[in-house]
């Protein structure tokens, strides 16, 4: 009985060591990539407790958003750059950090991020090149 239970211990403790690996490879990853930075994401504004913790990256084209507390290898939402608008933008209790109120077509959801990648939003959005086709 007390070799299945040590065998039984040592499997899980393998394998909650390979999740902590795997984990911690996948954030350097996310964080260390051109153009991503820390962003909490809430889809429903009605709930206050709806934030998730995650890491924002800047694509050609989309917006891409992982979460944190996860194993995925695709991100969690990804909203596309020109149907992605700025509602608002109001200062947060923590310094440096700024409530950003969006809209990507019919859906609407919250990001919080610092200032300066604020500014790095804007600009990624305002950059944007004009849709071949479109007369002015």
């Amino acid at each position: 009985m007390g070799l299945w239970l040590g065998l039984i211990l040592g499997g899980l403790l393998l394998a909650a060591f390979v999740v902590a690996v795997v984990w911690t490879s996948r954030m350097r990853t996310l964080s260390g990539r051109v153009g991503s930075f820390e962003c909490g994401s809430r889809m429903n504004k009605d709930l206050p407790a709806g934030w998730k913790a995650g890491i924002g990256q800047y694509g050609a084209e989309r917006l891409y958003w992982w979460r944190s507390w996860s194993l995925a290898l695709r991100p969690s939402q990804c909203w596309s750059r020109t149907a992605l608008v700025i509602v608002s933008r109001e200062p947060m209790d923590e310094p440096g950090r700024v409530l950003v109120t969006c809209q990507a077509g019919d859906e609407s959801f919250e990001l919080t991020m610092s200032r300066e990648a604020y500014a790095g939003l804007t600009s990624w959005i305002e950059a944007a090149p004009a849709a071949v086709g479109r007369v002015i």
